[in-house]
């Protein structure tokens, strides 16, 4: 199944305009270990704003200004806007970019807090209230009545989508569709190609239904990295394994098999509760001119940033602190949201 359809989904390491986040809510879900999050988030901040504009969105006035203060040497690449949200995971709440030629159109998908799981009101109108605010310009915006996340697929930015059936299929998104409706739905949505589907694969603690973006990631049309795992003591060892000789049996458009880059997992961090939380290295985000990567305080910090060194070798690498992002059950690009230069993004 293939479309002819216009409309193409960029990828990750095309020009970007623009990077979204939201910053922490000092009530939030973050407030137990609120000052070791802001310091990650202005990491993330500034690696950002040396390279491309900005957006943060704040939850009000207050936080707006304060948010202001704290990134001040960097104000003239950050945009700040208003817009309410439960949590600050814009990855699957801000609206995803499509392109036919140069032109750019937003669309905004319905969110349903990844399966019913959380509140979700202010999520579910968080793209419609960031569009309201001009912080887009002109560029179009269409909703879509279809559940679905942004951390849920990978494009190659050539007609391939990269997804996992734990997530598109799961009842709680959209029960009334099979796999072949949804696939369809998808190709019309972005024009693509083809879908390929992951049926193995999870990170412990992923409360997403196996995002994409936790497992395996276009670096390049022709290259994955992927989350995977050596220790048959893991308790993810064997569905990552499975994962892998998914991958391995995937073909390139061309016909190829893929250049596969295994990423390590790190050593388990616990929640309060003790359940292991869903740090994976693979969660890293492409920005212009570099590559932001969560480091989790452990020995195969220094095995990920290299391999992801090796994997962008014309960009630089930036290790950002993730474990405290990691104690809500997300990393750095849960958190971020990037735009293609066809969206023009207001300098407020």
């Amino acid at each position: 199944m293939t479309s002819n359809n216009p409309l193409n989904l960029p990828p990750e390491w095309a020009g970007q305009s623009a990077v979204l986040l939201a910053w922490p809510k000092g009530d939030g879900g973050f407030s137990p270990w609120l000052p070791e999050v802001e310091d990650s988030y202005e990491a993330i901040a500034t690696a950002i704003a040396r390279r491309e504009r900005l957006i943060i969105a704040c939850w009000d006035e207050t936080l707006r200004q304060r948010v202001a203060k704290r990134l001040k040497p960097y104000l003239a690449s950050i945009s700040l806007v208003i817009a309410p949200y439960d949590l600050e995971w814009v990855r699957d709440t801000a609206p995803i970019t499509v392109e036919t030629g140069q032109r750019a159109k937003l669309l905004n998908f319905r969110f349903n807090g990844w399966g019913n799981k959380y509140e979700h009101g202010n999520d579910a109108a968080l793209a419609k209230n960031l569009h309201n605010t001009g912080i887009f310009g002109k560029t179009h915006m269409e909703s879509v009545d279809f559940v679905l996340e942004g951390g849920s697929l990978e494009t190659d930015g050539e007609g391939t989508l990269l997804t996992t059936t734990r997530c598109l299929l799961n009842p709680n998104r959209n029960p009334s569709l099979n796999q072949a409706q949804i696939e369809g739905q998808l190709i019309n949505f972005f024009g693509l190609k083809r879908v390929l589907w992951l049926n193995h694969g999870q990170a412990e603690g992923d409360d997403t239904d196996a995002h994409v973006d936790t497992l395996a990631r276009f670096c390049s049309p022709d290259m994955i990295a992927y989350t995977a795992s050596d220790d048959p003591k893991d308790p993810m060892h064997t569905e990552l394994k499975a994962m892998e000789n998914e991958l391995k049996a995937l073909k390139t458009v061309d016909g190829n098999p893929y250049r596969l880059v295994p990423l390590p997992v790190p050593k388990p961090i616990l929640s309060e509760e003790g359940d292991r939380l869903p740090a994976t290295y693979v969660n890293f985000l492409i920005i212009n001119g570099a590559v932001l990567v969560p480091l989790y305080d452990d020995p195969e910090d220094a095995n990920a940033f290299c391999r992801l060194s090796e994997c962008f070798p014309d960009r630089d690498i930036i290790g950002i602190p993730a474990t405290p992002l990691i104690r809500q059950y997300g990393s750095i690009h849960c958190m971020t949201l990037q735009f293609p230069k066809s969206v023009t993004v207001a300098e407020t």
